[in-house]
């Protein structure tokens, strides 16, 4: 039986790690900015224009049917229709581990779901972001707030939840705990939730 994890995060609270270290264990697939280069493949759209439109909110659009769009949509828009075509196909296709990008919302009624959201301590993402990605430790606590707002933004706008809160996911988990240990909170309870071997 196939099944796909969603992993929504916090900037700096290693969802994305814990993403790729999880779906190394379970033997899948992991998407998260090589799912871009899965939507060129699929639709011809600009590599580019992916990058450049990739988890921002644009224009006025939520809640609807992609099919009752006409060719008037943003350029926003359609990376989005784009985005959310091509979760559905893997989903149809493969287990996987998916991060970002609305999937929890665009799977909602797919089975075999589980979602999750990674969040830490402002400190000890502050901590993270500075280690991993060399942020300037000046400037480390407002561009992760930024990054989570504008996350929050994107994902509030596109789906009828709220990012963050503990009711829009299955489990939610403080990262703190250690990479390997949330891996394993989520395949446990994966596992449980799915009524299958993990």
């Amino acid at each position: 039986m196939s099944f796909v994890i969603t992993i929504g995060r916090q900037y700096g609270s290693g969802g994305r790690f814990i993403a790729q270290k999880l779906a190394e264990k379970l033997g899948v697939n992991f998407y998260d900015n090589d799912l871009l280069t899965k939507v060129a493949e699929e639709t011809g759209m600009s590599k580019a224009v992916l990058d450049n439109y990739d988890e921002k909110r644009d224009g006025f659009f939520s809640g609807v049917v992609p099919s009752s769009f006409g060719t008037d949509m943003s350029l926003g828009q359609k990376v989005f229709l784009a985005q959310f075509e091509t979760i559905r196909h893997l989903a149809e296709r493969e287990s996987c581990i998916i991060v970002g990008r609305c999937a929890d919302y665009v799977l909602r009624e797919f089975p075999n779901v589980v979602n999750v959201f990674i969040t830490a301590p402002l400190e000890k993402r502050i901590e993270r972001a500075e280690k991993y990605y060399g942020l300037d430790p000046k400037k480390s606590r407002d561009i992760i707030l930024k990054m989570d707002k504008k996350r929050a933004n994107y994902y509030n706008f596109y789906s009828d939840k709220k990012w963050d809160r503990a009711d829009s996911y299955n489990l939610t988990i403080d990262s703190s705990v250690g990479i390997d240990e949330a891996c394993e909170i989520i395949r446990a309870y994966a596992a449980k939730k799915l009524k299958i071997e993990l």
